[in-house]
């Protein structure tokens, strides 16, 4: 391996956590951004989970590839490891990557693993919001993860057409619940 690339799509994006040499935003083919993890944990509960962002197969996914240096890749391997694959419900692959300035690059990248207990699968919109909506775990309620994964996402100019849906509906879900009581 003659350089080691990292894939975010989510949090990751904004909130790496290791050191890098290189930030540029990519596209990856054959996976799609999701809220197909149910959250047990941080944004729900198990009686009322929540949902999480997940790489799943289909379509393409803009998000970030950051270049890691020689001497970090032992670390920073160990880092995702720990951070992405607590629950075992992420698989860890090498992804193509065309970055924005053209170039193809592989990155080591996190995806769902459909067969885990924890894939939601692919939810339509409406549906995924009642999800989000009513739920709250430790991190926090559920919405809330969402509107700012948008909005870090807008601020990093990514936008995701799906996702900015799930948001919006959620957005008023909520108000139409605050405006009944």
């Amino acid at each position: 391996m003659d350089e080691f690339w990292v894939f975010g799509y989510g949090s990751l994006m904004w909130n790496p956590g290791f050191a890098f040499q290189e930030r540029i935003n990519a596209l990856t083919f054959g996976y799609r951004r999701s809220l197909c993890v149910r959250s047990y944990v941080h944004r729900g509960t198990p009686e009322q989970p929540g949902l999480v962002l997940g790489l799943d197969r289909g379509g393409s996914c803009k998000g970030v590839a950051f270049r890691v240096a020689e001497g970090d890749w032992p670390e920073v391997l160990a880092y995702l490891r720990e951070r992405e694959l607590v629950t075992n419900v992420y698989l860890e692959k090498s992804l193509p990557l065309v970055l924005l300035d053209g170039r193809k690059v592989r990155a080591t990248g996190y995806v769902i693993d459909r067969n885990h207990p924890q894939y939601a699968g692919s939810l339509e919109i409406d549906k995924a919001a009642r999800i989000i909506a009513g739920a709250t775990g430790k991190s926090g309620p559920n919405h809330a993860y969402v509107t700012n994964t948008v909005e870090h996402m807008r601020d990093m100019g990514i936008r995701d057409a799906w996702l900015e849906g799930v948001a919006q509906c959620v957005a008023r879900t909520l108000e139409g619940d605050f405006l009944s009581s």
